[in-house]
Protein backbone atom coordinates (compact mmCIF):
# COMPACT_ATOMS: atom_id res chain seq x y z
CA UNK A 1 0.00 0.00 0.00
CA UNK A 2 1.23 3.68 -0.99
CA UNK A 3 1.91 5.48 2.06
CA UNK A 4 1.70 9.56 2.53
CA UNK A 5 2.82 11.67 5.31
CA UNK A 6 0.62 14.36 6.28
CA UNK A 7 2.67 17.13 4.30
CA UNK A 8 1.64 15.31 0.95
CA UNK A 9 -2.06 16.27 1.40
CA UNK A 10 -1.04 19.95 1.30
CA UNK A 11 -2.88 21.49 -1.40
CA UNK A 12 -5.38 19.52 -4.34
CA UNK A 13 -8.07 21.43 -2.32
CA UNK A 14 -11.35 21.60 -3.05
CA UNK A 15 -13.31 24.45 -5.62
CA UNK A 16 -16.86 25.20 -4.60
CA UNK A 17 -19.72 27.03 -5.72
CA UNK A 18 -21.54 29.85 -3.49
CA UNK A 19 -25.02 28.23 -4.20
CA UNK A 20 -27.16 30.90 -2.19
CA UNK A 21 -24.69 34.11 -1.33
CA UNK A 22 -23.87 34.12 -5.16
CA UNK A 23 -27.44 33.28 -6.28
CA UNK A 24 -28.86 34.86 -9.43
CA UNK A 25 -25.39 36.54 -10.38
CA UNK A 26 -24.23 37.32 -14.10
CA UNK A 27 -21.68 34.15 -13.08
CA UNK A 28 -20.93 31.91 -10.67
CA UNK A 29 -18.45 32.67 -8.43
CA UNK A 30 -16.54 29.93 -6.92
CA UNK A 31 -14.16 29.82 -3.54
CA UNK A 32 -11.06 27.53 -3.46
CA UNK A 33 -10.86 26.28 -0.15
CA UNK A 34 -7.80 26.95 1.42
CA UNK A 35 -8.78 26.50 5.04
CA UNK A 36 -9.07 22.95 4.23
CA UNK A 37 -5.09 22.31 4.16
CA UNK A 38 -3.49 20.32 7.49
CA UNK A 39 -2.56 23.06 9.15
CA UNK A 40 -5.90 25.24 8.33
CA UNK A 41 -4.67 27.89 5.95
CA UNK A 42 -3.44 28.38 2.29
CA UNK A 43 -0.11 29.22 4.06
CA UNK A 44 0.27 25.69 4.10
CA UNK A 45 1.47 25.66 0.44
CA UNK A 46 4.21 28.93 1.08
CA UNK A 47 5.60 26.92 4.19
CA UNK A 48 5.94 23.37 2.90
CA UNK A 49 7.51 24.97 -0.25
CA UNK A 50 10.01 27.67 1.09
CA UNK A 51 11.93 24.68 3.57
CA UNK A 52 11.53 21.96 0.26
CA UNK A 53 13.59 24.73 -1.22
CA UNK A 54 16.08 25.47 1.58
CA UNK A 55 16.82 21.71 2.03
CA UNK A 56 17.40 21.33 -1.54
CA UNK A 57 19.73 24.24 -1.53
CA UNK A 58 21.85 23.15 1.65
CA UNK A 59 20.84 25.92 3.65
CA UNK A 60 18.57 24.19 6.34
CA UNK A 61 20.96 21.84 8.86
CA UNK A 62 19.10 19.03 11.00
CA UNK A 63 17.65 20.69 13.78
CA UNK A 64 17.71 24.12 13.26
CA UNK A 65 15.41 27.06 13.77
CA UNK A 66 13.42 28.89 11.72
CA UNK A 67 11.92 32.45 12.02
CA UNK A 68 9.63 33.79 10.26
CA UNK A 69 7.29 37.14 10.52
CA UNK A 70 3.75 36.12 10.39
CA UNK A 71 0.40 37.09 11.03
CA UNK A 72 -0.37 33.27 12.14
CA UNK A 73 -0.98 31.42 9.44
CA UNK A 74 2.19 30.74 8.36
CA UNK A 75 3.33 30.20 11.57
CA UNK A 76 1.11 27.17 11.40
CA UNK A 77 2.11 25.58 8.03
CA UNK A 78 5.64 26.24 9.67
CA UNK A 79 4.94 24.28 12.88
CA UNK A 80 4.10 21.55 10.78
CA UNK A 81 6.65 21.32 8.93
CA UNK A 82 8.87 21.96 11.69
CA UNK A 83 7.72 19.27 13.64
CA UNK A 84 7.42 16.43 10.75
CA UNK A 85 11.55 17.39 10.12
CA UNK A 86 12.74 18.09 13.35
CA UNK A 87 13.31 22.16 13.08
CA UNK A 88 12.54 24.37 15.95
CA UNK A 89 10.13 27.66 14.98
CA UNK A 90 9.78 31.37 16.38
CA UNK A 91 7.16 32.87 15.39
CA UNK A 92 6.91 37.23 15.47
CA UNK A 93 3.97 38.57 14.86
CA UNK A 94 2.44 41.98 15.83
CA UNK A 95 -0.02 42.49 18.97
CA UNK A 96 -2.93 43.51 16.13
CA UNK A 97 -3.29 39.65 15.57
CA UNK A 98 -5.80 37.53 17.67
CA UNK A 99 -5.20 35.67 20.86
CA UNK A 100 -6.31 32.22 19.22
CA UNK A 101 -3.22 32.49 17.23
CA UNK A 102 -0.87 33.25 19.51
CA UNK A 103 -2.41 30.31 21.57
CA UNK A 104 -2.48 27.95 19.15
CA UNK A 105 0.99 28.39 17.75
CA UNK A 106 2.14 27.96 21.43
CA UNK A 107 0.27 24.88 21.89
CA UNK A 108 2.35 23.07 18.80
CA UNK A 109 5.68 24.16 20.49
CA UNK A 110 6.63 27.46 18.40
CA UNK A 111 7.83 30.14 20.73
CA UNK A 112 5.86 33.27 19.67
CA UNK A 113 7.00 36.87 19.66
CA UNK A 114 5.06 39.65 19.76
CA UNK A 115 5.72 42.86 18.63
CA UNK A 116 4.14 46.62 18.63
CA UNK A 117 1.93 47.59 15.40
CA UNK A 118 5.02 49.58 14.51
CA UNK A 119 5.24 50.84 10.86
CA UNK A 120 7.60 49.20 8.14
CA UNK A 121 10.10 51.38 8.88
CA UNK A 122 10.15 51.03 12.60
CA UNK A 123 12.63 48.62 13.63
CA UNK A 124 9.84 47.02 16.14
CA UNK A 125 8.00 46.10 12.79
CA UNK A 126 7.39 42.42 12.89
CA UNK A 127 9.14 42.02 9.87
CA UNK A 128 12.32 44.36 10.63
CA UNK A 129 12.60 41.84 14.79
CA UNK A 130 12.41 38.46 12.45
CA UNK A 131 15.24 39.60 10.35
CA UNK A 132 17.31 40.90 13.48
CA UNK A 133 16.30 38.14 15.21
CA UNK A 134 17.42 35.47 12.71
CA UNK A 135 21.20 37.78 12.44
CA UNK A 136 21.74 37.85 15.97
CA UNK A 137 21.35 33.97 16.37
CA UNK A 138 22.12 31.99 13.34
CA UNK A 139 18.34 31.05 12.48
CA UNK A 140 17.29 30.37 9.24
CA UNK A 141 14.53 33.61 8.30
CA UNK A 142 11.75 31.51 5.80
CA UNK A 143 11.28 35.26 4.35
CA UNK A 144 7.53 34.61 2.95
CA UNK A 145 7.43 38.18 2.00
CA UNK A 146 10.78 37.98 -0.30
CA UNK A 147 10.85 34.27 -0.83
CA UNK A 148 10.48 33.68 -4.61
CA UNK A 149 9.41 29.52 -3.87
CA UNK A 150 6.34 31.36 -2.11
CA UNK A 151 5.22 32.79 -6.13
CA UNK A 152 6.46 30.08 -7.70
CA UNK A 153 4.23 27.78 -5.24
CA UNK A 154 0.81 28.71 -5.85
CA UNK A 155 2.17 28.81 -9.79
CA UNK A 156 2.92 25.65 -9.66
CA UNK A 157 -0.03 24.39 -7.65
CA UNK A 158 -3.04 26.76 -6.47
CA UNK A 159 -3.08 28.45 -10.33
CA UNK A 160 -2.81 24.76 -12.00
CA UNK A 161 -5.57 23.35 -9.61
CA UNK A 162 -7.72 26.24 -10.47
CA UNK A 163 -7.23 25.69 -14.24
CA UNK A 164 -7.92 22.24 -13.97
CA UNK A 165 -11.13 22.41 -11.85
CA UNK A 166 -12.15 24.82 -14.54
CA UNK A 167 -11.95 22.80 -17.62
CA UNK A 168 -9.19 26.72 -18.42
CA UNK A 169 -12.67 28.85 -18.20
CA UNK A 170 -11.94 31.56 -15.35
CA UNK A 171 -13.06 35.17 -16.04
CA UNK A 172 -11.73 36.92 -13.17
CA UNK A 173 -9.54 35.66 -10.05
CA UNK A 174 -9.76 37.57 -6.75
CA UNK A 175 -7.50 37.63 -3.82
CA UNK A 176 -6.29 39.78 -1.15
CA UNK A 177 -2.16 40.45 -0.78
CA UNK A 178 -0.49 39.75 2.52
CA UNK A 179 2.58 38.44 1.39
CA UNK A 180 1.36 38.92 -2.26
CA UNK A 181 2.29 34.64 -3.11
CA UNK A 182 -1.14 33.85 -3.59
CA UNK A 183 -2.54 36.59 -6.44
CA UNK A 184 0.99 36.99 -8.04
CA UNK A 185 1.12 33.01 -8.60
CA UNK A 186 -2.04 32.13 -9.28
CA UNK A 187 -2.27 35.41 -11.51
CA UNK A 188 0.85 34.59 -13.76
CA UNK A 189 -0.69 30.77 -14.29
CA UNK A 190 -4.25 32.20 -14.95
CA UNK A 191 -3.01 34.81 -17.70
CA UNK A 192 -0.44 32.24 -19.27
CA UNK A 193 -3.49 30.04 -19.93
CA UNK A 194 -6.46 32.74 -20.39
CA UNK A 195 -6.45 35.77 -22.29
CA UNK A 196 -9.36 37.85 -21.16
CA UNK A 197 -9.01 36.81 -17.50
CA UNK A 198 -8.56 39.46 -15.01
CA UNK A 199 -6.61 39.38 -12.05
CA UNK A 200 -8.16 41.56 -9.23
CA UNK A 201 -6.96 42.74 -5.66
CA UNK A 202 -9.35 42.68 -2.38
CA UNK A 203 -7.96 45.29 -0.01
CA UNK A 204 -9.27 46.46 3.21
CA UNK A 205 -10.28 50.12 4.12
CA UNK A 206 -7.30 51.36 5.76
CA UNK A 207 -4.69 49.37 3.73
CA UNK A 208 -2.73 51.53 0.80
CA UNK A 209 -1.99 48.47 -1.74
CA UNK A 210 -5.53 49.61 -3.56
CA UNK A 211 -4.07 52.80 -4.13
CA UNK A 212 -0.84 51.37 -5.67
CA UNK A 213 -2.37 48.82 -7.90
CA UNK A 214 -4.25 52.04 -9.58
CA UNK A 215 -1.58 54.63 -9.10
CA UNK A 216 1.67 53.22 -8.31
CA UNK A 217 1.66 54.74 -5.07
CA UNK A 218 1.52 53.41 -1.82
CA UNK A 219 -2.05 54.51 -0.41
CA UNK A 220 -2.73 56.68 3.39
CA UNK A 221 -1.97 54.26 5.79
CA UNK A 222 -5.20 53.38 7.78
CA UNK A 223 -6.58 51.26 10.85
CA UNK A 224 -8.54 48.08 9.45
CA UNK A 225 -9.26 44.82 11.65
CA UNK A 226 -9.18 42.35 8.76
CA UNK A 227 -6.10 40.24 9.39
CA UNK A 228 -3.32 38.77 7.36
CA UNK A 229 -4.16 40.97 4.06
CA UNK A 230 -3.52 44.41 2.92
CA UNK A 231 -0.35 47.20 4.53
CA UNK A 232 1.04 50.23 4.15
CA UNK A 233 4.14 48.66 2.23
CA UNK A 234 4.04 46.15 -1.15
CA UNK A 235 6.15 42.98 -0.24
CA UNK A 236 8.27 42.20 -3.25
CA UNK A 237 6.10 39.24 -4.14
CA UNK A 238 3.65 41.33 -4.89
CA UNK A 239 3.62 41.35 -8.52
CA UNK A 240 1.83 44.82 -9.77
CA UNK A 241 2.17 43.78 -13.52
CA UNK A 242 -0.37 41.12 -13.10
CA UNK A 243 -2.51 42.88 -11.44
CA UNK A 244 -5.75 44.32 -13.31
CA UNK A 245 -7.80 46.07 -10.92
CA UNK A 246 -8.40 46.53 -6.83
CA UNK A 247 -11.52 46.30 -4.98
CA UNK A 248 -11.54 48.35 -1.48
CA UNK A 249 -13.49 46.11 1.42
CA UNK A 250 -14.67 47.30 4.55
CA UNK A 251 -14.23 45.65 7.78
CA UNK A 252 -18.23 45.72 8.45
CA UNK A 253 -18.54 44.33 4.92
CA UNK A 254 -15.84 41.54 5.23
CA UNK A 255 -17.18 40.65 8.81
CA UNK A 256 -20.91 40.38 7.50
CA UNK A 257 -19.73 38.29 4.64
CA UNK A 258 -18.16 35.88 6.97
CA UNK A 259 -21.32 35.26 9.04
CA UNK A 260 -23.15 34.48 5.51
CA UNK A 261 -20.22 32.51 4.50
CA UNK A 262 -20.80 30.35 8.08
CA UNK A 263 -24.47 30.40 8.19
CA UNK A 264 -25.80 30.01 4.73
CA UNK A 265 -22.70 27.73 2.66
CA UNK A 266 -21.30 26.16 5.73
CA UNK A 267 -17.94 27.38 5.34
CA UNK A 268 -16.38 27.83 8.38
CA UNK A 269 -13.55 30.71 7.57
CA UNK A 270 -11.82 33.73 8.45
CA UNK A 271 -12.40 37.32 8.25
CA UNK A 272 -10.13 37.48 4.91
CA UNK A 273 -12.02 34.92 3.08
CA UNK A 274 -15.25 37.88 3.91
CA UNK A 275 -13.24 40.43 1.88
CA UNK A 276 -12.28 38.38 -0.86
CA UNK A 277 -15.77 37.12 -1.10
CA UNK A 278 -17.21 40.44 -1.06
CA UNK A 279 -14.56 41.75 -3.72
CA UNK A 280 -15.35 38.82 -5.89
CA UNK A 281 -19.17 39.33 -6.02
CA UNK A 282 -18.77 43.43 -7.13
CA UNK A 283 -16.78 41.85 -9.92
CA UNK A 284 -19.38 38.96 -10.86
CA UNK A 285 -22.24 41.35 -10.60
CA UNK A 286 -20.65 43.54 -12.74
CA UNK A 287 -21.47 40.52 -15.71
CA UNK A 288 -18.52 42.19 -17.60
CA UNK A 289 -16.22 39.09 -17.42
CA UNK A 290 -16.43 35.81 -19.83
CA UNK A 291 -16.75 32.68 -17.31
CA UNK A 292 -16.58 32.31 -13.53
CA UNK A 293 -14.83 34.51 -11.09
CA UNK A 294 -12.95 32.35 -9.14
CA UNK A 295 -11.69 33.49 -5.12
CA UNK A 296 -10.01 32.14 -1.92
CA UNK A 297 -11.02 31.05 1.43
CA UNK A 298 -7.38 31.70 3.00
CA UNK A 299 -8.10 30.43 6.80
CA UNK A 300 -10.53 28.69 8.62
CA UNK A 301 -12.83 30.16 11.68
CA UNK A 302 -10.97 28.52 14.64
CA UNK A 303 -7.99 31.46 14.47
CA UNK A 304 -11.13 34.11 15.35
CA UNK A 305 -13.32 33.16 17.81
CA UNK A 306 -12.32 35.54 20.83
CA UNK A 307 -12.28 38.38 18.38
CA UNK A 308 -15.22 40.90 19.08
CA UNK A 309 -16.94 40.69 15.97
CA UNK A 310 -17.65 36.54 15.87
CA UNK A 311 -18.30 37.27 19.60
CA UNK A 312 -21.27 39.84 18.31
CA UNK A 313 -22.70 36.58 16.33
CA UNK A 314 -23.57 34.96 19.65
CA UNK A 315 -24.33 38.73 21.50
Amino acid sequence: MERHDLLDHIGRTPLVPLRRVARDFPVPVLVKCEHMNPGGSVKDRLAKAIVDDAEARGVLRPGATLIEATAGNTGMGLALLAAARGYSLVCVMPEKMSVDKRVALSAVGARVVVTPNAPPASPDNFRNVARRMAEESGWFLTDQFRNPANVRVHEETTGAEILEQTGGRVGAFVAGAGTGGTISGVGRKLKSAIARVRIVLADPVGSGLADWVETGRIGPDGTYAVEGIGGSDAPENLHRGVIDAAERVSDEESFAMVKRLVREEGLLVGGSSGTNVVAALRVAARGDVDGPVVTVLPDAWDRYRAKPWMQEWTA
